[in-house]
């Protein structure tokens, strides 16, 4: 098996683990190759990564360095395993100490494929677009330099939803409703669920709300009125552009696939209530 592998630098225990993972790697029979930006890391670094040659990719890091693997294969149906060296880790599998564990689901393909759900975006204006990149959590919209509002109209479908004075609109999949969306207070959408969902960032009336919606719906923001600069669109955080006079967004779920790969015997709601904490009720008498 051909198995890619990312990582982010910023860990101190890189090295640790990959040379870890470089003698662990013949005894499953995985072939390994890394990206570029790796290379100081190894003892012995392995030839370059090449996303079309792949049959799995692990990436070392946190939710960041898993989210850009899976811009990096494509579209490419390659399961994605997550090794967390981060403090979070939502999206990832596996902990340093799981490696072998997680090597093992790999080279006997036990692991659990967990398709999810990305989005395509481009950046139509009267001449023509542009399509970025695209996104496995989200697509946000806000201001750049100094906090002030967005005016804009949201169409799903061709109905104008808005418009709409926020400072900022997410666009999430389900697998991003537990990213920025669920801190700007949209709803956790488990995955698997066929959904976009869209939450404003500090509406400026309390009757705006986030609003799930079916995934084949088309999206479009059309910012409006006079402050139409220092418009920027970011892609999974991470991926940044400026939105110019004229310009509107368009939204749609992407005919690709991520595939999420999962050890087995994990489950969803087991991971939130340790990663989030949800139903964390410490220091107080549960009873009446």
């Amino acid at each position: 098996m051909k198995v890619g592998v990312v990582g982010n630098t910023n860990y101190p225990d890189l090295h640790t683990i990959l040379r870890r993972l470089a003698e662990l790697a013949p005894a499953h029979g995985l072939s390994l190759s890394a990206e570029p930006a790796l290379r100081a890391e190894w003892d012995a670094p392995p030839p370059p990564l090449d996303p079309a040659t792949l049959d799995a990719l692990l990436t070392f890091g946190g939710d960041g360095t898993l989210l850009r693997g899976a811009r990096l294969l494509a579209g490419r149906p390659v399961p994605i395993l997550g090794v967390n060296l981060g403090r979070v880790g939502f999206l990832t599998a596996a902990d340093p100490d799981e490696l072998p564990e997680a090597l093992d689901a790999l080279a006997s393909r036990t692991f659990v494929a967990e398709p999810r759900q990305a989005l395509d975006t481009s950046i139509v204006w009267s001449g023509g677009a542009r399509r970025l990149e695209r996104a496995l959590n989200d697509v946000v919209l806000h201001k750049g330099g100094l906090a002030r509002v967005i005016r804009a109209n949201v169409f799903i479908d061709g109905e104008n939803v808005g418009p709409l004075i926020v400072d900022g609109m997410i666009v999430a999949t389900p697998t991003g409703s537990t990213a920025y969306s669920l801190s700007a207070g949209g709803p956790i959408v488990v995955p698997g669920v066929e959904a976009i969902v869209l939450t404003p960032i500090c509406a400026h009336t309390l009757a705006v709300r986030p609003i799930v919606i079916p995934s084949d719906r088309h999206v479009v923001i059309e910012p409006i009125g006079p402050e139409l600069s220092d418009l920027n669109l970011s892609v999974d955080g991470q991926i940044a552009t400026i939105l110019a006079p004229g310009e509107r967004v368009e939204i749609r779920r992407s005919e690709e696939r991520v595939i999420l790969a999962r050890l087995p015997g994990e489950q969803y709601f087991s991971r939130v209530r340790e990663k989030l904490h949800w139903g964390n009720l410490t220091g107080g008498d549960s009873g009446s």
